[in-house]
């Protein structure tokens, strides 16, 4: 059997995208400042998106431990996790703010981890539809 195919796919991708936003948030929020000082980002910015991913962690974490995945969410997980990769894109070309190369590495590690998840996510939901309908069938 794939790993694909488990039955366990889409919650664990979920768990991981669940872990990496709190880490990534309680970072964030812990280190506030000494972040903005590394990364030429504004302090307002990594707070705000830090408590924004320990908000989001809570909700991937729930969405992870339903026995049924609720795809709809998910489905609006993925299309938001598009988003957080072009915003960050956005963010470093526009050039709004005098980020560092710490805070560029910091942007596009995010950038390329959602993307990841994203892409995980909808071969998740994909499987899992597939399922359904051969179950259907």
């Amino acid at each position: 059997m794939s790993v694909f195919a488990s039955p366990r796919f889409l919650p664990n991708v979920m768990w991981a995208d669940a872990a990496s936003c709190a880490a990534t948030g309680a970072l964030q929020v812990a280190f506030t400042g000494a972040l903005a000082g590394l990364t030429g980002l504004p302090a307002p910015l990594l707070m705000g998106t830090g408590v924004f991913l320990l908000i989001y962690a809570a909700a991937a974490a729930w969405m992870a431990s339903r026995r049924t995945p609720p795809r709809t969410l998910i489905g609006l997980v993925v299309a938001g996790n598009f988003g957080w990769a072009v915003a960050c894109v956005a963010l470093l070309v526009s050039g709004m703010f005098a980020v560092t190369a710490l805070g560029m590495a910091w942007v596009l590690a995010q950038a390329l981890c959602v993307v990841v998840l994203a892409e995980l996510q909808w071969t998740g939901l994909r499987r899992t539809r597939s399922g359904a309908d051969m179950a259907l069938a």
